[in-house]
């Protein structure tokens, strides 16, 4: 199976993902705006700790790096995926409150568990195997995405 058919197999999936997340989000719809935002927000923290953490442990243990040289191997890798990482929860942060707002503080917390979930499959598929990545990357990106669209529907269902 080439690289493309991976990598596009994993974007079905992290949009299966991204439904499945805006789906699941009434769910939750009894618990409150603010607790469900900072929830999102931990979810959020956690796989970046992870990945800080790993970072560090990583240097700490590499005579080749201890010092901050240039990351090679998995190190590399972890860099690139806490660079990620942290643009997709820059882009989570925009978008989460209004969504929250108006799609209902359940939505929030689907997506900030998505978030740890999806973050993890990235760094691992990254590690097995770089085109594995996709799902990862997709199921963090696009139900972000998702909800963005919903809520634009929704201001101009609201403004017509």
């Amino acid at each position: 199976m080439s690289k493309r058919v991976k990598i596009l197999i994993g974007m079905a999936l992290g949009a299966v993902w991204a439904g499945v997340a805006i789906w699941l989000g009434p769910v939750w719809k009894h618990t409150g705006l603010v607790f469900a935002l900072a929830m999102a927000g931990f979810c959020i923290g956690v796989p970046l700790m992870a990945m800080i953490g790993r970072l560090a442990q990583r240097r700490f243990f590499d005579d080749a790096i201890i010092d901050g040289q240039g990351l090679t191997g998995a190190a590399e890798i972890d860099a690139r995926v806490l660079s990620n990482t942290v643009e997709q929860a820059l882009l989570a942060v925009c978008i989460w409150p209004l969504a929250g707002l108006v799609l209902g503080s359940g939505t929030v917390l689907s997506l900030g568990g998505g978030f740890v979930l999806a973050r993890l499959g990235f760094w691992i598929g990254y590690h097995v195997s770089p085109p594995l990545r996709a799902f990862g990357f997709a199921a963090t990106f696009y139900p972000t995405v998702l909800a963005a669209l919903l809520v634009l529907r929704e201001g101009v269902q609201q403004a017509f």
